[in-house]
């Protein structure tokens, strides 16, 4: 079910927090967008989620983003083992998503990208023989 996770990095400012990780990782970010009052981007496994403190405040608990196959699939499995829906399913620039907060307290991001980009950054560099992390 489960094809990537990210480990979330919150900041302030997307462009100096990238320029760094772009440094350590010897490659430029694979995915950059605005959603929201969020600037983010991916690189390697780093995921950051830029914005002011106000509009952080409510994710600033969460982990991920995990991107899975099937967002549906996920739901249910969450939902059997007594997680709670904290952000309903929506459509996102990359696919779609949702926030879960588990039985034990974890509150994580689930998204379902687009089969363009599970071929983009999942498939392809499996086929290549390069890590996700390569990316």
């Amino acid at each position: 079910m489960i094809l990537k996770t990210y480990s979330r990095l919150f900041s302030s400012d997307c462009d100096a927090t990238l320029a760094l990780l772009e440094r350590l990782h010897g490659r430029k970010a694979h995915l950059r967008f605005r959603f929201g009052e969020w600037d983010l981007a991916g690189v390697g496994d780093m995921f950051v989620v830029a914005g002011t403190e106000a509009s952080l405040a409510p994710i600033r608990d969460s982990h991920g983003p995990v991107i899975v196959h099937d967002l549906n699939v996920v739901e249910a499995e969450l939902l059997a083992s007594g997680a709670t829906i904290t952000q309903p399913m929506t459509d996102v620039p990359t696919g779609r998503m949702l926030y879960a907060r588990h039985a034990d307290g974890l509150h994580i991001e689930y998204v379902e990208w687009t089969e363009t980009l599970v071929e983009k950054f999942v498939r392809l560099p499996q086929r290549e023989g390069r890590l996700s992390s390569e990316l």
